[in-house]
């Protein structure tokens, strides 16, 4: 009788853990973001427009988010194609706002005047996300960065992207 009573007792223990384990939300295996985005060279003043798509994972809870992206960028006589990989620090600041800090490096192929270059840049950026249910489901994200170019005659600028967030579950 006592052997009976021990293995209710365990599996009710058992039992209860399962429940509270399956109470916790889950989080998307990705996030894809759609948008445009806008970039101005710092040094001689130009910009360009054009879309953007990323998509966004989570391999370390709380402390890393990975972003890999495709942004082509167009003006009069140049087309440029960034291909960019940001590691990114996350924060939490309500159950429908997040930020965070990213850096990481990015391939620059670009053809300006029928000339083609290929260059490599280190980009930092702030990553603002906003999500109107608490289920996480759509959001929208604005994204300003900097963008340093080790090639290219060492250019930089400034640029903005924003867009729709859809959560990958």
């Amino acid at each position: 009788m006592n052997a009976t009573k021990g293995i209710l007792i365990a599996s009710l223990f058992l039992c209860t853990g399962n429940a509270f384990a399956q109470s916790v939300e889950k989080e998307p295996a990705a996030i894809v973001e759609l948008g445009g985005a806008a970039n101005w060279n710092i040094k001689d003043g130009g910009s360009n427009f054009g879309p953007s798509v990323a998509v966004e994972v989570t391999p370390i809870e709380k402390w890393l988010e990975l972003e890999a992206g495709v942004t082509p960028l167009f003006s009069r006589q140049t087309t440029e194609w960034d291909i960019d990989l940001l590691f990114k620090k996350p924060w939490t600041l309500s159950k429908k706002a997040e930020f965070m800090v990213g850096v990481g490096p990015q391939w620059v192929h670009s053809t300006s005047y029928g000339k083609t270059t290929n260059s490599v840049s280190g980009e930092a950026v702030l990553d603002f996300m906003f999500w109107p249910s608490k289920k996480h489901r759509f959001g929208w994200y604005l994204e300003p960065s900097y963008e340093y170019n080790f090639g290219r005659g060492h250019e930089q600028s400034l640029g903005i992207t924003g867009g729709l967030l859809i959560a990958i579950r």
